[in-house]
């Protein structure tokens, strides 16, 4: 897709259900998957967002952008009354066989992941999106002060989004799904310079897992996001080897096996949990939970 409008008829950009996706190849292997987006699935009263999540019997897939300013929400993550939610950053909304009103369970707001992270009952894949002003894509109205410094323009969405994650990833890794050789991992979507050419310009992915290599190792391998989906293809066992083609550009691209510990990604049992975080500065995150196993050496 090369267009941030709403997902919709008009806007053609909506994929067939004959374009595979990995939320919807995992559904039909049988694996469960949530979204988890900022700003959604609140309860408006008297025309203004609140904190008082929906009951889940009344959540819908989220396929309008909502923004603006509300005396009765507060952000938990940033402080302010303002709220940007952007369903670019949320993947799963632009393919048919996600975004239907049969997946409306599918789409959690934020607010729920500390539940179910503490009740181990995230689902087989979980994908994040803080909206707008915590991934580092939008500055708050005034700026934001972060440790005792205040700062405006660029210098705050990058505190912003740095503040978001020394929440939630804490939060993630605290969590039982994490312990048990999980894995956190965050690199951002896109980089000044998208566009007509992308060349010279480099994205970040940081792996933090009890399964990662350690010791601040840098790979030299080049990666790109069809790395991340290549290797959770194979994580799940939905790859040609169990009969499931390759999704996308995972086919030519290299998985993340580097950036483990030795036999970490290959012959994985079936995945207990797993999840991954989208913050559009981005940051994916993924984490997951596996049976524990012995690795090779």
């Amino acid at each position: 897709m090369r267009t941030d409008a709403d997902p919709s008829a008009a806007a053609q950009n909506i994929l067939p259900t004959t374009t595979p996706s990995l939320s919807a190849v995992l559904q039909n292997n049988g694996k469960t998957w949530t979204s988890y987006q900022e700003g959604t699935q609140l309860a408006i009263v008297g025309g203004k967002l609140t904190n008082t999540v929906k009951p889940q019997s009344q959540w819908t897939v989220p396929l309008k952008s909502s923004s603006g300013t509300s005396s009765t929400y507060t952000n938990p993550y940033n402080g302010s009354h303002q709220y940007n939610y952007a369903p670019k950053h949320d993947p799963q909304v632009f393919f048919a066989a996600t975004n239907g009103a049969g997946s409306a369970q599918n789409y959690a707001p934020l607010e729920a992941l500390a539940t179910n992270l503490a009740n181990n009952t995230v689902s087989n894949y979980n994908f994040i999106s803080p909206d707008q002003y915590n991934d580092m894509h939008s500055t708050l109205s005034g700026g934001f002060t972060y440790n005792g410094v205040h700062y405006t323009g660029d210098a705050a969405s990058i505190a912003q989004g740095d503040h978001f994650l020394s929440k939630i990833v804490p939060l993630i890794e605290a969590s039982q799904a994490f312990k048990n050789n999980g894995v956190i991992v965050i690199w951002n979507d896109e980089t000044e310079g998208d566009g007509a050419s992308t060349a010279g310009f480099t994205s970040t992915e940081i792996v933090i897992s009890p399964l990662a290599r350690g010791n601040a190792y840098n790979s030299a391998i080049a990666y790109d996001h069809s790395s991340d989906l290549r290797s959770l293809q194979e994580i799940f066992g939905v790859d040609p080897s169990t009969g499931t083609p390759w999704i996308g550009g995972a086919a030519n691209a290299t998985d993340l096996s580097d950036l483990f510990r030795a036999g970490a990604l290959s012959g994985v049992p079936e995945p207990a949990s797993w999840a991954m975080m989208l913050a559009g500065f981005g940051g994916i995150g993924v984490m997951g939970r596996r049976r524990r196993r012995t690795l090779a050496a």
